[in-house]
């Protein structure tokens, strides 16, 4: 797969103070100064993995996709060309902006900017967290995960799919039609929902321990409707999590134990159970929308479904499958 991993996002904000302390006090990550009117933050030991430019909107501003050398980044971008889409060279100053050797930019055909690039460029000194935390799951996985709302699913799959080489992990109809896709091991990288509007649904980081996301969850529930999905586990990727309002209008997704898949033996399928076993009680929802998503995972609790016995010991994952 040419495109390796969800590198970085960047959002339009005019709340540049209370996105420092969301991303800092809530989230734990780490505030860097670039300067130039905008806010940077570090994951881990990426120079940048957030930013958020004091510019109108309070919305999506550009998604950063990792290419693995800058030979696939050519072929990729002919690809796009080829298949009738824009595409721009980034100058040197937006290359050193987004602290990457190489880059090229084009729009999906719902508007949003998809950043493809080569090279990203590491900072020196180690991740500081901005509170108590082990850290977030980055390294071959990229930041994350994105999740946008779409006006049609079904002029974005042939970009995402089939000239960016997205693969479908899985796909639902129904409360809307979603579709899930993944450019390494973790589940899903990124997701559209055919709600019928565009702009960015929610972005998920990942912690390397369930206590960072349950304590970071009692520092949301202090905040008067901070929470919009109360702590669940979701059915596809199996992710432990709650998702927050964030300054802006859309949620992040605080997340741990995320499902990593084998990319060479998956099949996409459709899934029809729901999107949580349990929990992700749509709390700024009103009651009759949260009532659909609530009759969902009692059918699931009441059929059985539940995530499956997973195993993370090396050692004694080889001893029982020997």
């Amino acid at each position: 797969m040419p495109i390796t991993a969800l590198g970085y996002m960047g959002i339009r904000a005019r709340s540049l103070g209370d996105w420092a302390d969301y991303a800092g006090r809530l989230l734990g990550m780490q505030q860097v100064d670039h300067g130039g009117g905008s806010l940077a933050f570090r994951m881990d030991d990426w120079r940048q993995r957030f930013v958020i430019m004091d510019e109108p909107g309070d919305e999506l501003a550009f998604m950063g996709w990792q290419v693995s050398n800058t030979e696939e980044l050519d072929d990729l971008g002919a690809r796009l060309e080829n298949a009738g889409v824009e595409v721009t060279e980034a100058g040197r100053d937006l290359c050193d902006r987004r602290f990457v050797e190489r880059m090229i930019y084009c729009d999906d055909p719902d508007g949003n900017r998809v950043e493809l690039f080569a090279m990203p460029r590491l900072a020196t000194d180690p991740f500081r967290p901005a509170r108590s935390i082990e850290g977030f799951l980055t390294g071959p996985y990229g930041m994350g995960h994105a999740v946008l709302h779409v006006m049609d699913v079904a002029p974005l799959l042939p970009f995402y799919r089939d000239i960016l080489g997205f693969h479908v992990s899985d796909y639902g109809l129904s409360p809307y039609p979603m579709y899930f896709f993944h450019v390494n091991g973790r589940h899903h990288s990124f997701a559209m929902i055919g709600t019928g509007r565009r702009g960015l649904h929610h972005f998920m980081v990942e912690y390397r321990n369930l206590d960072d996301v349950g304590q970071g969850y009692d520092l949301a529930l202090l905040e008067e409707e901070r929470v919009a999905y109360t702590l669940g586990r979701h059915t596809n990727d199996y992710m432990t999590s709650f998702y927050a309002r964030t300054p802006s209008r859309f949620f992040i997704e605080s997340g741990w134990g995320g499902r990593i898949i084998d990319v060479d033996s998956w099949q996409p399928h459709e899934t029809d159970v729901g999107p949580s076993f349990w929990g992700h009680e749509r709390v700024h929802l009103p009651e009759d929308r949260r009532s659909v998503m609530r009759d969902m995972r009692l059918k699931a609790a009441a059929e059985g479904k539940r995530t499956p016995m997973m195993v993370d010991c090396p050692w004694l994952y080889d001893q029982i499958t020997r």
